[in-house]
């Protein structure tokens, strides 16, 4: 890694090394270590454990400060979405990290945005982070719980009750002897394990509203809430 590349990420995680061979080894693949000094190069691999570590110690706490009404089950399977190789292979992503890693050949190819190689160096780049600051706690913390807090907003967002429009645009139509409601699927986009679906609903021959949405249970609750603002009369001031 040159010095621009090594300078535009510490300005894009607000820390600059002490020790900048603590960095290059956070950011070495082992493909590129096998590759290049005989073998000798020190990859990340040993950071990536202290990382592991780090990051388990300081989400354990965070959470328990933040939630002190959740029972222990709760906390672990928090905990475990929050230090999954999901979660760090996204926060690796935020940071520009795979662009700024050291790779073989081979792995060069395969490409760096494989979920595994960002949980790794995000890992590793925790532990190096750990080591420059004089294992500052607090240090690291400033640095990483962004990220945690983000991630549980997008959690709590994600998994909040839909209120149900669907329920509530019947209810409506019902009162209208005669009149016909359905919902049709109008397009399907992406792959089986992450298709995007729109929906729009039907009230007799004229559409209404239209959903999109990650299943089609959310496209139809979102064209719902679209057809109640149209179908029904506005408010008298």
């Amino acid at each position: 890694m040159n010095a621009p590349e090594q300078s535009g990420l510490e300005t894009r995680i607000g820390y600059r090394f002490h020790d900048p061979s603590l960095l290059q080894t956070a950011l070495t693949h082992t493909s590129f270590a096998n590759e290049n000094n005989g073998g000798r190069a020190a990859s990340n691999e040993r950071l990536e454990f202290l990382g592991d570590a780090v990051l388990y110690i300081i989400v354990t706490r965070y959470i328990y400060d933040a939630y002190p009404d959740l029972p222990e089950g709760k906390l672990t399977t928090m905990r475990q979405n929050l230090i999954s190789g999901g979660a760090l292979s996204e926060f690796a992503r935020r940071i520009g990290l795979g662009e700024a890693l050291r790779l073989g050949r081979g792995e060069e190819k395969e490409g760096r945005d494989k979920p595994k190689l960002l949980e790794d160096a995000f890992e590793a780049l925790v532990g190096a982070l750990y080591l420059d600051s004089g294992n500052d706690v607090d240090r690291v913390s400033a640095f990483l719980l962004p990220f945690v807090r983000d991630h549980l907003r997008a959690l709590a967002e994600q998994h909040a009750p839909m209120q149900d429009y669907k329920t509530r645009l019947q209810q409506y139509v019902q009162q209208t002897p005669g009149e016909e409601l359905r919902y049709e699927v109008v397009r399907e986009e992406g792959p089986d394990n992450g298709k995007i679906f729109t929906v729009r609903v039907f009230i007799n021959s004229n559409a209404f509203g239209t959903g999109v949405g990650s299943s089609k249970k959310e496209a139809e609750q979102k064209a719902a809430a679209e057809a109640l603002t149209r179908y029904l009369p506005p408010r008298e001031e």
